[in-house]
């Protein structure tokens, strides 16, 4: 039998929104450099969509990996869901739907049959290579409010077709969904059957509400997850090391943090500091304590990113500190915990 996909994929993996320039430009040779030292530190899982930068993360990371990884060892992940529509009347020098790209488009929902098979072929050429996993992109409540009725059937009807076609036919070897709610993850297992599910921000040292229904039905279901968001938009992407303290604003949610959630990370600091970790490596590592979690993919913007991440994941944390976060109650009870060698 052939291998899943979701068994060749790395712990840590790489999200690829920093490639499609996200809330700033980087250079090209930084993004080249930035996946080529990825792929340096053992990263085999590399996440990407159209709207990052318009089509500019995958066509960058299509002609990094074109040059740097010939045998294709690199599982890819990409989106549907979002078609990128002209517009060449678009400053591009400024900030768009989150990203400062060259690229003339924006990208619009839709999540028909027509538009998810010609998004696939789309990201196909500009990756210049097959596509292991297809996600659809940013369905759900958090994404569309009350709209989410029409748009879910919108796709149950037409886009789902579109990847059970593309799955079954052997041109990608799995499908789920890209999306920050756990709630639509459930909601589309009721409906169809999917293999993998990318959930961001919503399964980490910070929140773990996902243990309550979903990571249930995910082992029972055999649908693997991929973590992204790990440092839920910052807040957790600290290092603390070297009596280093936070400067500016404290980012939950794309925004401030409210008083709440930084009361919550103040105190889970401050059990950091009494066993000596980095903020940022028990927020990578818990994660993938979770046996349906196959990786955790922090977004990262250069090499320098990557290697801290790699040594973040690596780096031995005593299991007194676990123990202490669930003492005082700063994870679930029934959160798996990382097992200290």
């Amino acid at each position: 039998m052939a291998a899943r996909v979701q068994d060749r994929i790395s712990p840590m993996g790489f999200g690829g929104g920093a490639l499609g320039n996200l809330y700033r430009a980087i250079p090209d040779d930084v993004a080249f450099a930035t996946v080529q030292a990825a792929l340096a530190e053992g990263v085999l899982y590399i996440d990407t969509a159209p709207h990052y930068g318009f089509g500019l993360s995958e066509k960058r990371l299509g002609a990094a990996l074109a040059e740097l990884d010939p045998q294709r060892r690199v599982v890819i992940s990409t989106k549907v869901g979002r078609r990128l529509d002209p517009r060449p009347d678009a400053d591009l020098t400024q900030v768009r739907q989150g990203f400062v790209s060259p690229e003339p488009f924006e990208s619009v929902y839709d999540y028909s049959y027509d538009a998810v098979m010609r998004s696939y072929e789309q990201s196909r050429a500009r990756l210049r290579r097959d596509i292991d996993v297809l996600y659809v992109h940013d369905i759900g409540r958090y994404a569309h409010g009350d709209r989410h009725p029409q748009l879910f059937a919108q796709f149950m009807d037409g886009g789902y077709r579109a990847l059970r076609e593309l799955r079954d036919g052997g041109a990608v070897g799995a499908i789920g969904l890209g999306v920050n709610e756990w709630q639509v993850c459930e909601e589309a297992l009721a409906h169809g059957d999917f293999d993998m599910m990318l959930l961001a921000g919503r399964y980490t040292l910070l929140e773990q509400s996902a243990l309550q229904t979903f990571l249930p039905l995910c082992e029972r279901r055999k649908v693997s997850i991929v973590i992204g968001g790990p440092y839920n938009s910052g807040i957790l992407a600290h290092d603390g090391r070297n009596g280093t303290r936070r400067k500016g604003p404290l980012m939950y949610e794309y925004q401030p943090a409210p008083p709440d959630i930084v009361a919550r990370v103040t105190a889970i600091e401050a059990v950091c500091d009494r066993h000596g970790v980095p903020l940022a490596a028990a927020a990578l590592q818990f994660p993938l304590a979770h046996p349906q979690v196959v990786s955790v993919i922090p977004g990262m913007r250069n090499p320098d990113e990557v290697r801290g991440a790699k040594e973040w994941l690596a780096l031995p944390i005593p299991a007194a500190f676990w123990a202490e976060l669930r003492t005082q109650g700063l994870v679930r009870p029934d959160a798996p915990l990382p097992v200290t060698a």
